[in-house]
């Protein structure tokens, strides 16, 4: 049957990805560590530690769950390629044709999903995300951008059916946003978004500008997990400037009204974070003083990475030679992203949140070590 060759034709062309999925997952090495933790756990004073005992228990059954859903793609494969050659041929056998179709629509989701995890196996990856959006050089131009960009998160957000808070938001003195905090909940949230790090640029005819002259802007994209346990870090008060306010902005719902808000600038490093969400000043003190700990923790651990390894931060100065990302709306259409080669002319599509093709691109390129690409820049 015509159907069944070419759905055996499509499934081996999966092979590969077979291939790298076991390569990743490190199957023989975590066949080999399984071994070595069923040892330890069948020593009698195995549980004279518990939280030890604990800590090598929840090791053991991610490494199961890894080898055993592996497993389970290669048996599927296995058994969808047997089917089709048992029942070919058999054009009556209607049942056993959409058994097959059936199954190999799971096989394709479930690949897929595993390629996906994969490249989701960095330590915060499964937390949310803290987002903050800065206008940088380009005056009023770069304050609408900032508002077109935190307008292309939240739908972005909203598609994924991912939480927006907003935490923190203030004006454009013209129009626009001058910067905006807002944290992103959901599974992966920091997985995802981390990709989107860095200082963005946009190219078009101004609408600010009654020449009608073509002109550059820059927003730069801060991204840190919302590190929610607790935290060694020690932050002295002398070293805390506490602004209260009246919250503002786009939030919706999620913004109160009183005079509540809570903004604290961490002195030594210039960082600022705000909290608005909570319906009291102590409330939202304690939780942007978490989200302070959590920026401090996690900004030392990039650093110390950074020293180790010889690469150099994503978010640079917020000017031209420095972005990541390219949105160019005149004269022509398209979007690029300058680590990865990644683009498309569908603009319209990209600011309304359709930035999936970004996030996967990068989250691969990283996975291959970020080969140096050459992207001219417009």
């Amino acid at each position: 049957m015509v159907e069944l060759d070419n759905i055996k034709i499509e499934l081996n062309n999966y092979k590969k990805d077979l291939t790298e999925i076991h390569d990743s997952l490190n199957i023989e090495g975590k066949t080999k560590r399984l071994d070595e933790i069923n040892m330890t756990m069948q020593e009698s004073n195995f549980w004279n530690n518990v939280e030890n005992a604990n800590k090598i228990t929840k090791e053991a059954k991610d490494i199961e769950n890894s080898i055993s859903n592996y497993h389970s793609l290669v048996d599927t494969f296995e058994d969808i390629n047997s089917f089709i050659d048992i029942y070919n041929g058999q054009t009556d056998d209607k049942s056993a044709l959409e058994e097959i179709r059936d199954l190999y629509k799971k096989f394709i989701i479930k690949i897929e999903e595993t390629k996906e995890e994969l490249l989701l196996s960095e330590e915060y990856d499964d937390l949310d995300a803290i987002v903050r959006l800065n206008a940088g050089s380009g005056g009023t131009e770069s304050c609408d951008f900032c508002s077109m960009l935190y307008r292309m998160y939240s739908k972005y957000a909203s598609n994924h059916n991912f939480d927006l808070i907003v935490n923190d938001y203030l004006d454009g003195d013209e129009a626009g946003i001058k910067s905006v905090e807002f944290l992103v909940k959901g599974n992966n949230a920091y997985g995802y978004l981390k990709s989107e790090m860095g200082v963005h640029r946009l190219v078009r005819i101004s609408p600010f500008n009654a020449q009608g002259k073509r002109q550059t802007s820059f927003v730069s994209c801060d991204v840190m997990p919302d590190i929610k346990t607790d935290i060694n870090v020690e932050v002295k008060p002398e070293e805390i400037k506490m602004d209260t306010y009246r919250s503002s902005g786009a939030g919706g719902q999620h913004i109160n009204k009183t005079s509540s808000a809570v903004r604290l600038t961490h002195i030594p490093t210039g960082i600022v974070v705000a909290c608005q969400e909570e319906r009291s000043q102590i409330q939202n003190r304690e939780r942007a003083m978490q989200m302070l700990k959590s920026k401090l923790f996690f900004l030392k651990q990039k650093e110390n990475e950074m020293k180790l390894s010889g690469i150099r931060g994503e978010v640079k100065e917020n000017a031209f030679g420095s972005q990541i990302r390219s949105y160019v709306l005149q004269p022509y259409r398209m979007v690029k992203d300058l680590r990865t080669g990644e683009e498309t002319g569908n603009t319209d599509a990209v600011l309304d949140g359709d930035i999936d093709r970004f996030i996967m691109s990068y989250l691969k390129w990283i996975k291959l070590g970020c080969p140096d690409r050459k992207v001219q820049v417009e």
